[in-house]
């Protein structure tokens, strides 16, 4: 027999959000009964209730992520990366806004981080309003599917960022041990540096010392090395330099996803892993701080259309 009472308490979205809540804070559907033991039995509390409601609760925000629509931000940066789940590779971009607010952008799966995968976001974002006539400022960690992917959708209208850590990596990694942290320091020491022309003098002048030290490591260094000053090219002061010459915005916002993740064991077909990487997101987002040196991605914003070529500037 049917209570009305019981159906309506089903259907009022509470235990949905509540069952979410708890799991994206990391509550496990094998533990959820104990940990909410006070609650009446007939609420539903076995796993496999748990999963049915949190279903429901992740479904609809996914799709809401997917259908954002993107016309009404004032972007200045977008940073793209991905994370893997289950052998499949999901492609997340982040947009930070002229008044320094962060938003997700969009995620696009794939097998693997290719062009194509990259491709198909770039154009997604377009078509749920990204101008594709805007100049932005794109920071990318070096990979060749994402720059090639951006090149394809914004031609040279983008303005691209290399990750300078991710730079400083490569070009450490193949060193041996005991000389790494002093070219480390010397790399670093030079993207502190505040003009663009002193920066890359002393990137140019380490990269003839590691020439005789380890033409690997100089090679590293020296392929897309201007990218890595874009921003000192531009004149952007310390503080937001800081928070965009690295992709350390975006992979904070994955090392939440991964922490939302960490209690699933067996990843499903459909759209599982998409509703719990659109959970972290969200749940990275919701903790979201303006950047560092926001108050200047104004003038930024100003330098790049300064920057756009004359064709640009007259269409």
């Amino acid at each position: 027999m049917e209570l009305e009472n019981y159906h309506r308490l089903q259907q009022d979205g509470k235990m949905q959000r509540a069952v979410a809540e708890r799991m994206v804070c990391g509550l496990s559907t094998r533990k959820y009964r104990r940990a909410v033991q006070s609650v009446l039995e007939g609420y539903g509390i076995r796993k496999s209730s748990v999963s049915r409601h949190f279903v429901r609760a992740t479904a609809t925000p996914l799709r809401a992520l997917l259908e954002r629509r993107l016309e009404e931000l004032r972007l200045v940066a977008l940073l793209i990366d991905g994370i893997e789940f289950a052998g499949q590779t999901w492609i997340v971009a982040l947009g930070v806004e002229e008044g320094g607010g962060k938003q997700v952008l969009g995620l696009w799966q794939g097998a693997t981080e290719n062009a194509t995968v990259c491709t198909a976001l770039l154009e997604d974002l377009v078509a749920r309003g990204l101008d594709p006539e805007q100049r932005y400022r794109f920071v990318l960690d070096g990979s060749k599917a994402l720059r090639a992917a951006v090149e394809k959708v914004f031609g040279s209208r983008a303005e691209v960022q290399r990750c300078q850590i991710h730079k400083r990596r490569n070009v450490k990694d193949p060193l041996p041990q005991h000389c790494r942290a002093d070219y480390d320091r010397q790399l670093r020491n030079a993207y502190a540096m505040t003009r663009y022309p002193d920066a890359k003098q002393a990137l140019q002048r380490l990269w003839r010392q590691l020439c005789d030290v380890n033409p690997s490591a100089a090679r590293s260094l020296e392929e897309g090395m201007e990218e890595t000053l874009t921003l000192h090219r531009l004149g952007v002061g310390p503080l937001l330099r800081r928070s965009l010459a690295t992709t350390n915005l975006i992979e904070s916002c994955l090392s939440t996803v991964r922490s939302v993740a960490r209690n699933v064991k067996r990843w499903q077909g459909g759209n599982h892993v998409a509703r719990w990487t659109a959970a972290g997101l969200l749940e990275a987002e919701n903790k979201f701080r303006k950047v560092r040196g926001y108050r200047e991605l104004k003038e930024l914003a100003e330098k790049l259309h300064l920057h756009s070529t004359p064709q640009q500037q007259v269409a």
